[in-house]
């Protein structure tokens, strides 16, 4: 009889949103499929009014391999007098699932097989505080970092920046010098939390970037091609930094499902990909802000405005604010987008111009149609679009997008600006900028197609077998061998002194009843 395989069980947890999780389960998903003897258990921090996260959770569990999905429970969001910023919520929201996780992973403990064992935890860039869960069950804890290698330097360099500046960034007159990046930084980049000191989304940053260093590795959703500087000056600024494993890109090429069903248009996808073959190869232009990205109806008069003059085929995505903060965009409906869009422009676009709401990005950008991507620079949105050889046009709205930009365009010439520091509630970006960026952005034969496209073929390349993604991946702490015999020894000497403590437990209660029967009168023994 065959001994059987020996696995470990890594227990990953994401920030809440979409895009973590995606990117999160897809390295799980890469990580089992090249060593077999890993599986993968992903908890799931629930949010309200969140749609989009339950269908996308209930479609990877019928289709993953080697992963699980379990739901946390659902905890109260923090009081409102408790944080100031978005950051400073999600923050506090996390943390109050310490004792969920701790339960959850107790709990996968104990069940476990003699031939499985837990590995590790992997926990997101907003869920340092979980580190302390790993702590306290002396088990290993990697960071997953699903931004750009480039923005990872940012952080670890930020409690450096901190000490340094004794007010705001914006006030000191002078631009950033940051290890990971050639050029010097701009303030007016940072993300908005960081632009306000005494307000609690500069202590949450701050506060993680602190953490990422007790760490036992970080994982990063890049490749060594794309950010070659970036990756050797984190690697180069301390002992006190964990190892970096770069393992990109990630991409979900299934792509999320559509949020909500819409009876009327059953058959949206199809109706998207069929207007698609029916345009020339590259004449396309995609405008799509993200799964949390909408415009106010001002800034959409101003993109059809830019559309129109260009003359140039489009796909735009367009969806309509929350009503709710807490609440994703949702799509418009006919009428309603009738009232958004100036007088006419459906009509006088129809021969060249679709105007629809959510889009299966990933899908549309591997069509052939597509010459251009204005886009709101999320790293999962760059990574696709990398892959696919499409040049974008930066639009940044929140989040470290704006750093995103500035990397693509500044640091690694991949991409032009319509705006580098674009944010909600900021300037309005104008028809003319608008169209400027369209019309660079779809230039045929540009060196920017070519470079695009160039390192398009660096990403494949990147994860095939012996690329540097690959090679990363089999030299991480987590696909070591050492991981295995370290995490089941771990496991023995667990069930060795569960089991001698029950040896000692009953040896003290057989004494304990010896002794009671020589005290008791008339008994013999």
């Amino acid at each position: 009889m065959e001994d059987p395989i020996l696995k470990a069980e890594l227990v990953f947890i994401p920030a809440p949103g979409i895009g973590h999780l995606v990117s999160t389960t897809e390295f799980a998903q890469r990580l089992i499929n090249h060593d077999r003897r890993f599986s993968a258990t992903i908890l799931n921090i629930q949010v309200p009014s969140s749609p989009l996260v339950g269908l996308y959770v209930r479609s990877r569990a019928a289709s993953a391999t080697g992963i699980r999905f379990i739901d946390l429970p659902m905890v109260d969001l923090p009081s409102p007098d408790l944080f100031q910023t978005p950051e400073g919520c999600i923050s506090l929201y996390i943390q109050k699932h310490k004792p969920h996780v701790k339960h959850a992973v107790t709990n996968l403990i104990s069940s476990e097989s003699n031939t499985v064992s837990l590995a590790g935890l992997v926990i997101d860039m907003f869920c340092t505080s979980m580190i302390d869960v790993a702590n306290e069950l002396s088990i290993p804890c990697y960071l997953f970092f699903t931004s750009p290698a480039g923005f990872l330097g940012f952080m670890l360099h930020l409690p450096t920046l901190d000490i340094q500046t004794t007010g705001e960034f914006l006030d000191s007159g002078t631009e950033l010098v940051i290890p990971s990046f050639f050029n010097s930084v701009h303030p007016l980049l940072l993300p908005t939390a960081l632009l306000k000191r005494e307000e609690d989304g500069y202590y949450w940053f701050l506060n993680h970037a602190r953490k990422f260093r007790e760490t036992d590795g970080i994982i990063v959703n890049t490749f060594e091609e794309l950010e070659p500087h970036a990756l050797r000056s984190i690697s180069a600024s301390g002992d006190d930094v964990p190892p970096i494993y770069p393992v990109g890109p990630l991409i979900d090429f299934t792509g999320p499902t559509k949020p909500e069903s819409d009876p009327a248009h059953p058959h949206h996808h199809e109706k998207i990909m069929n207007w698609l073959d029916h345009r020339p190869p590259s004449s396309v232009v995609l405008l799509c802000f993200g799964s949390m990205g909408s415009l106010s109806e001002a800034q959409v008069r101003e993109i059809a405005g830019g559309l129109e003059r260009t003359g140039f085929h489009f796909l735009w995505s367009l969806r309509q604010p929350p009503k709710i903060k807490t609440e994703h965009p949702s799509d418009y409906t006919c009428r309603n987008l009738e009232q958004v869009l100036p007088h006419g422009f459906i009509e006088r676009t129809a021969k060249r111009g679709l105007v629809c709401g959510w889009v299966p990005q990933v899908a549309v950008l591997a069509h052939t149609a597509i010459g251009g991507f204005v886009s709101h620079c999320g790293w999962n949105s760059i990574m696709e679009s990398l892959w696919h050889g499409v040049p974008i046009a930066t639009w940044p709205i929140y989040g470290e997008q704006q750093m995103n930009a500035f990397e693509m365009v500044k640091e690694l010439e991949l991409a032009v600006e319509i705006r580098l520091d674009h944010r909600n509630g900021g300037d309005m970006v104008l028809a003319e900028e608008i169209e400027k960026g369209l019309r660079r952005v779809m230039e045929g034969e540009s060196d920017l197609r070519r470079k695009v496209k160039e390192m398009g073929e660096k990403s494949r390349k990147a994860v095939e077998r012996n690329g540097s993604s690959y090679t990363s991946l089999d030299a991480t702490a987590l696909a070591d061998p050492k991981v295995f015999m370290e995490a089941m020894m771990s496991e023995m000497r667990r069930v060795m002194k569960l089991e001698l403590e029950q040896v000692h437990e009953w040896i003290d209660q057989m004494e304990s009843a010896h002794e009671k029967l020589q005290k008791a009168p008339n008994v013999m023994i």
